[in-house]
């Protein structure tokens, strides 16, 4: 009898002892790891769920249909030296915050403004891009609204930093204000007459309108608003971001980042230092 309880106890013991050795082993494997490293889980994946808006010349479909754009590329040879494939979303800007966090993309690469309120709630690259905000008006108008914007009817992409000028710069005190899911619907709304004014990036409207476009009757109109900055967002705390900010700094180095940008006009904004 004691020979048998001490062989059971014994028995007790070791399969103790080979669950601890099983938890660590799990630890070293990286189960443990994975939960908490961001890269882990994307790589563990394969793929980058790139969150984006159409923004020519970031992100958009040329002639023949075929997804391309500076952030299109840019993203996609990140992802080539991270060793996943790059999957681009279309995501309501609105809500890209909360599909960030919430594991529906694992990135906003597209066009994104780098403010402090933005640093708070997300991980945000170095930036690389440089940018501002300007109006958009039909050509017959520019007069008009370089003058004032008061009775105009503005729109601007929600939650964007066009956005947030329109709400708290003085000079749109006496415009009526609207927001709408991208800057391209702005752009559409002003070319229909909907409204008279969009508030957009420098880098899109430089783009996407004047003559070779689709919007040839509208013209900018850039009344020197503050600079901005532009980077790619990761989950807060992610350790993806400075893995990222490595990648950068190599495809500057090799030419490759700004050979993109001359692809896409962007050579005199990019930041190279």
């Amino acid at each position: 009898m004691k020979k048998f309880l001490a062989l059971a106890a014994a028995a007790v013991m070791a399969a103790s002892v080979a669950g601890c050795g099983g938890a660590e082993t799990g630890t070293e494997t990286g189960t443990e790891t994975n939960t908490n490293s961001d890269l882990a889980y994307i790589r563990d994946k394969g793929n980058m769920v790139i969150g984006y808006t159409i923004m020519e010349p970031l992100n958009y479909e040329d002639e023949n249909g075929d997804f391309v754009g500076f952030e299109t590329e840019f993203a996609t040879a990140v992802c080539d030296k991270l060793g996943v494939e790059p999957e681009f979303q279309l995501i309501d800007w609105d809500a890209k915050e909360s599909e960030l966090s919430g594991k529906t993309i694992d990135c906003i690469w597209n066009g994104l403004t780098i403010t402090d309120e933005r640093k708070e709630n997300m991980s945000i690259t170095d930036p690389y891009l440089n940018n501002r905000q300007v109006l958009v008006v039909k050509a017959d108008k520019a007069e008009q609204y370089k003058e004032s914007l008061d009775g105009a009817a503005v729109v601007v992409e929600a939650e964007s930093a066009g956005d947030e000028l329109a709400n708290s710069d003085e000079s749109f005190a006496g415009a009526t204000v609207t927001a709408v899911d991208a800057q391209a619907t702005a752009l559409m709304d002003v070319e229909a007459g909907t409204s008279d004014v969009a508030v957009i990036d420098f880098v899109m409207a430089s783009s996407s309108i004047g003559e070779g476009t689709s919007y040839e009757d509208l013209v900018l109109l850039d009344l020197g608003y503050p600079a901005e900055q532009y980077g790619a967002a990761f989950r807060k705390g992610s350790d993806v971001t400075d893995e990222v900010n490595k990648i950068i700094d190599e495809l500057i180095s090799d030419g490759t980042l700004p050979e993109i940008a001359e692809k896409y006009g962007l050579t005199d904004i990019l930041i190279t230092d």
